[in-house]
């Protein structure tokens, strides 16, 4: 079968800033993938160049079957990471402006209800919350109902419950057979909605696959934190592996420390651990892998790894912003 979406090598550079260095993918008809990585790891621009609107300097990309500028636009829906709609037309007067712009599209009162919006539709769009706003951006990418769907950042500033509505949505239309490709920074989205994910970092992906299995490569051990002022040191005889979490990683407090390669059957022996030395604590917490963990382990060397070769290329030993500006890399 061929792939509804299929980019080899893809490579585009804005002045001495390069935003994709060799990013391929490929994406199955009825398939939701989600693309995460770091703000300027080329997310924005991937997806600008299999949608048209970005011109690569090198590789090729094809959607449904022709190339990104040439392919029929009654089929695709797009939903970019900025859009800025009239502020004086109501959520439904938006929806039908967008809707007359195709040969068969939906009705504006199904969207809405779709988009958890029935009851908003005569409200003008700047008088909507900003979750409101960008659920009514969601619906203005689904009037034509598209064949295939970019998405970027769609649930920027929704709140839970309006999140809810728009994962279902997007579970409904893949299982309906649309082809959906979007990008986030809440891995708890990508992991509940993508039949796989791709990791872009410096431009490239480094890891692609479903979840569960990027977890079982790279998310590495289950754990236990233990928050306490304690040296790992005071570990140094138990049985698992004790670590103190560098500052940032694993979602831990400054004080603790985590105990590796733990399963809950075996929480009770570290607590009988504790006590039996006298080690302080003010809590305890397990937790198997996620992809937030595989996110940690593969965004951040690569992240470093582009800070430094940057800083070296200007020796000015700082990442120039406009870098990112030039880009539109934003998020």
């Amino acid at each position: 079968m061929e792939a509804v979406v299929d980019a080899t090598d893809l490579e585009k550079v804005y002045g001495e800033t390069v935003a994709l260095s060799g990013a391929s993918l490929s994406v199955a008809q009825g398939e939701v993938f989600a693309l995460i990585g770091p703000n300027g790891a080329g997310k924005t621009t991937l997806v600008r160049a299999l949608t048209g609107t970005v011109e690569p300097e090198g590789g090729t990309a094809a959607i449904l079957g022709a190339s990104p500028a040439a392919v029929d636009r009654d089929r695709l829906g797009v939903l970019p990471q900025e859009f800025s709609p009239p502020a004086r037309l109501s959520a439904r007067e938006l929806l039908a402006y967008y809707a007359g712009l195709y040969e068969d599209p939906r009705d504006p009162a199904d969207v809405l209800a779709d988009v958890g919006l029935a009851d908003a539709g005569d409200t003008w769009y700047e008088n909507l919350s900003g979750g409101q706003q960008r659920r009514v951006c969601v619906g203005s990418a689904l009037v034509n109902d598209p064949d295939l769907l970019f998405l970027d950042e769609p649930t920027t500033g929704i709140d839970p419950a309006g999140r809810r509505t728009v994962w279902r949505l997007i579970e409904d239309l893949a299982a309906s057979g649309t082809t959906v490709v979007l990008t986030t920074h809440d891995m708890a989205e990508a992991e509940h909605l993508a039949d796989r994910v791709g990791l872009l970092a410096d431009g490239s992906l480094v890891a692609q696959g479903p979840p569960d299995d990027l977890v079982r490569e790279y998310g590495g051990s289950s754990r236990l934190t233990v928050e306490t002022t304690a040296d790992p040191d005071a570990f140094a005889d138990l049985e698992y592996p004790v670590e103190r979490p560098a500052r940032g990683r694993d979602r831990t407090p400054e004080a603790a420390v985590v105990v590796r390669e733990i399963d809950p059957a075996a929480i009770g022996s570290v607590v009988d651990y504790l006590e039996a030395r006298g080690i302080e604590y003010t809590g305890l917490s397990w937790a198997e892998p996620d992809l937030e963990d595989v996110y940690l382990a593969l965004a951040e060397p690569a992240e470093r790894e582009r800070t430094a070769r940057l800083e070296g290329e200007r020796g000015d030993g700082a990442a120039d912003e406009s870098d990112l500006a030039r880009t539109g890399e934003t998020a």
